[in-house]
């Protein structure tokens, strides 16, 4: 699937002021920091959008989280490959697009192109594949079947009334076989916990003739009214958790470095997806996990099904600037949990007018011990800390002029283009 343009990413290398360390970040596994990647070259999955009403603000907080930390990478001078799925046909799609009338692969492809759009404005860099899980289909399929022929998954008669043929199962994922490690480990989860969690992301745990509650859907049969596909496990259409774990391993392979999403993602979807990962044959599904922060509006999450969001488009129609958005996002911390206030966006807007003001005044370049770019690559290598680094440009353009490799730098590892930027 088509992606967005990259943005041009200075190197600062190129100039002359070296590479940056790299970033030491969160392991939600380990809940502690640890230096990554271990190796020469590092590789990151992020879960997708499921596309209907993109991008709200919670989406552009977790890809600008990401961004900073591929950012932080390239610096350090690490060859990176990424990948992201979108979930581009599931049940909220359905309903959506039911509830408005429209055909569901037309609403998919409206938002996608949306999504591409803000992350274009917003300079995230694109992910080196972008993957819809329609174009995966026969993949995912054949994954599942290797799993049911393992004994790690089991079929499921479809409930009566559902409306399937005579005959139709469910495949579900069996959670109480023995693996390498134990479900809930990687997700600092208890057992309650993760019932729980099951059922607010529609886990069905209640469903009869599980083997456990916890079992998730990886292959659902056919019923009237709902796009289906053949495949090797019957007609129907995936589970939400393994169609990340099929790309992700077809385009990174396993274990790769970084399993990235929102951190409300932690229970079930990335657990699932290593387990999965571990049922068909993988060590490990990725080295580390990252879950970003949750953005609240109006006292609540910021979600679809509440309906509370502050989309990036709709920002962008009332004239924000979208380095002004981009700025307001990365003043909270990638791990943080906070409410969008209206009053950030101006006050991103002012900073970044006095920011742009002061590029377009420049000095004499200074040494590099006198720049900025050491106070930004020790911020950013510090658990990606945008706040600090926000705080530290503050500082800086209050008693330096401008100068070639600072500019690069905010451009380079914050994403901020200041001689790019249209006066108010």
């Amino acid at each position: 699937m088509r992606a967005w343009q990259r943005p041009d990413v200075p190197s600062l290398d190129d100039l002359g002021l070296g590479r940056g360390e790299r970033p030491a970040v969160h392991d939600t596994k380990r809940d502690d920091r640890v230096v990554v990647p271990y190796g020469d070259s590092a590789t990151m999955y992020t879960c997708g959008i499921t596309p209907y009403d993109a991008t709200h603000l919670g989406h552009a907080f977790t890809y600008l989280a990401f961004d900073t930390l591929t950012r932080a990478w390239l610096d350090a001078g690490v060859p990176v490959r990424t990948a992201m799925n979108s979930t581009d046909v599931d049940d909220p799609l359905l309903e959506r697009a039911a509830r408005d009338g429209v055909d569901w692969r037309e609403l998919a492809e409206q938002q996608q192109e949306l999504f591409r759009e803000d992350m274009a404005a917003l300079r995230v860099i694109p992910p080196d594949a972008w993957i819809a899980v329609t174009e995966r289909i026969d993949r995912i399929g054949d994954a599942v079947r290797r799993m049911v022929d393992s004994g790690d998954a089991y079929l499921l008669p479809v409930p009566e009334g559902d409306g399937a043929a005579e005959g139709a199962h469910d495949v579900l994922f069996d959670t109480t076989r023995t693996r390498a490690f134990p479900i809930g480990l990687g997700s600092r989860t208890d057992h309650d916990e993760m019932v729980a969690l099951t059922r607010e992301f529609g886990g069905d745990p209640d469903r009869p003739g599980k083997r456990s509650p916890l079992d998730p859907l990886l292959w659902r049969a056919e019923r009237p009214g709902e796009p289906a596909w053949e495949s090797a496990v019957g007609r129907g259409r995936p589970g939400w958790h393994v169609e990340c774990t099929e790309i992700a391993m077809d385009e990174l392979g396993s274990p790769f470095t970084v399993a990235a999403g929102g951190r409300d993602l932690r229970f079930p979807h990335q657990e699932l997806q290593a387990h999965h990962a571990l049922a068909l044959g993988a060590p490990l599904f990725s080295e580390i996990r990252m879950g970003a922060g949750l953005v609240a509006y109006d006292g609540s999450k910021m979600s679809k099904s509440l309906g509370n969001l502050v989309l990036v488009s709709r920002l962008r129609e009332a004239g924000a600037r979208p380095a002004a958005i981009r700025l307001a996002l990365l003043a909270h911390h990638w791990r943080a949990d906070w409410e969008w206030q209206d009053e950030e966006l101006e006050a991103a807007e002012e900073r970044l007018d006095r920011w742009a003001a002061w590029a377009r005044t420049p000095g004499d370049d200074p040494s590099l011990e006198d720049s900025i770019v050491p106070w930004l690559r020790v911020t950013i290598a510090s658990d990606l800390d945008t706040p600090a680094a926000l705080q530290a440009i503050d500082d800086f353009v209050l008693r330096a002029p401008a100068d070639e490799g600072s500019l690069a730098a905010i451009d380079a590892l914050l994403g901020i283009d200041l001689l790019a930027v249209e006066p108010r």
